[in-house]
Formats: C-alpha cells, structure tokens, sequence
C-alpha cells in the first residue's frame, strides 16, 4: 500500500498531536505514513492529502463551491472545565498586559492581528462578532495578516498591534511552553464557543480503511505514548464528527455574507 499523507494546516505548537497520529496510525494499522505541514489551501482543495487536519472554515468554504473533497471524521474534546466535554473551542481576545484596552469596544480604531483569511478561531469568529455588533464599517483603524496565531501572540506581547483573537488551545500552550508570556498579555474577551477544527479524510479513502483511522484516532487516548504527546497539546480524547457537526460554522458565513461584510476592517 502506498504511504498516506497526512497534511497539516494548523498550529505549529500543536504539532505534537498531528505527529502521534500518523505515528498511531502507522503503529496499528502497520500502514507507511507522512506528514506534510502545508503552507497554501491548494493542496486541500486539490485532494492531494489523504487525512487533513484542517479548520473548519476552508473546509465550508469550500463546500459552498462545490468541493467536498474530505469528509470531516474526528475532533479533539480539549482539556479544562470551559470545554464541558465537548468537541469545542474559543477565541480569545488578547491585549498587551500594559495596554489601556479592557473591552472589545476599546479597540475601536486600533490595530489588529489575525493569522490568516481562512481560520474561524483568528478570523471568521471576529468577523461574525462584528456584524452583530454593527460594526461593518471600519471598526479596526488596521488589520494585518501574521501568519500564524503563534506569530499574532507575540505581536501583541511587543506591542506590535493592540489586539488579536487567539484559538484557546493554541494560546494555552503557548502560556505553558513561552516564559514570561502570561504577565505579557491579557484576554479581554472571548469569541465563542465554536465548533473544533476536524481531521478530514480524504474521499478517495476507502471506507474499511477510513473506518479503520477512526478507531485508531478515538482510541488515542488510551495509549501511554500516545496519551502524553495528546497531553503536550492539552487534549483530552477524540470524538467522531460528520459535516453537519459544523452547522455553527456554516450560519456564522451566512451571517457575514447577508451583510456584504466578508474582509475585516
């Protein structure tokens, strides 16, 4: 059998998790596997991963364009009591720990970091949040593309921009893992919750073999190795999703798209 790919779109700190996976996969199922951290959505669009870890927003996106070439599997329950165990996340909204920022209003006119276009948890989440706020106008005085939430956190800390939505788990991590980072910050807000990024296989798997994944993928947790490299990432467990899990998703798009308000500003 040939090697699966496995394709990485999200975090950088969380690379650990997407590691024991394929690891998981290629350990039960005695199948070759790689992983491939992918710098542009064209390679999701053109199916050339056989398992995504994606979010949730280029895969709808997508969808509304007639390209459906993954089916979303499985999603992380992360650790801690706000997750309610659940397959959910937040944005939090951050602000340098010396700024005279304290609520969402406050960064009327001020400078923003987002990772990238395509992420709900830095991008879509606040979009939405604007519009039923009103504020489809200008609210930010600046919005700058970082690249990546790890890169829009350390913005923030340097006093680069005044505020960004950050993916909760990618920032937990980063305040575990980056000294001095908690007392370099503040949340003032939280977007949310939101449904959690998928692992999306690919349509060409066949169905014995993505049933196959799945197990491995649900039973991670229960595996010593497994287990700590899910802890580095601060999750809990796997649990099976399918593409309507991502109705949320969906109705917050259609809320951006009924207001003609699509690119923050």
């Amino acid at each position: 059998m040939k090697t699966l790919r496995f394709g990485t779109f999200l975090a950088p700190n969380i690379m650990p998790v997407y590691r024991a996976i394929a690891d998981a996969v290629t350990e039960t199922l005695a199948i070759r596997t790689e992983l491939v951290v992918e710098t542009s959505y064209d390679n999701c669009r053109n199916d050339v991963n056989d398992v995504c870890f994606v979010c949730s927003l280029p895969y709808v996106m997508f969808e509304r364009q007639g390209i459906q070439p993954a089916i979303p599997v499985a999603a992380p329950v992360l650790q801690g009591v706000r997750y309610e165990n659940r397959p959910i996340y937040f944005s939090d909204v951050i602000v340098n720990a010396n700024s005279d920022i304290y609520r969402f209003d406050d960064l009327r006119g001020r400078s923003w970091a987002f990772n990238e276009p395509l992420s709900h948890s830095g991008y879509g989440v606040t979009r939405h949040h604007l519009v039923t706020l009103g504020e489809t106008s200008g609210f930010f005085g600046e919005a700058v593309e970082a690249g990546f939430h790890e890169t829009a956190i350390e913005m923030v800390r340097d006093g680069l921009v005044d505020g960004s939505a950050i993916d909760s788990q990618v920032l937990a991590v980063a305040i575990r893992d980056i000294p001095g980072l908690a007392n370099s910050i503040r949340i003032i807000d939280t977007l949310g919750p939101s449904t959690i990024q998928p692992i999306a296989i690919s349509k060409r798997i066949e169905p014995e073999l993505r049933k196959a994944i799945v197990d491995v993928i649900l039973k991670m947790h229960l595996v010593r190795g497994a287990r700590s490299a899910l802890d580095v990432g601060l999750v809990d467990h796997f649990v099976a999703v399918a593409p309507d899990s991502y109705q949320d998703i969906r109705r917050m798009v259609d809320v951006c798209e009924a207001a003609n308000f699509m690119v923050l500003r």
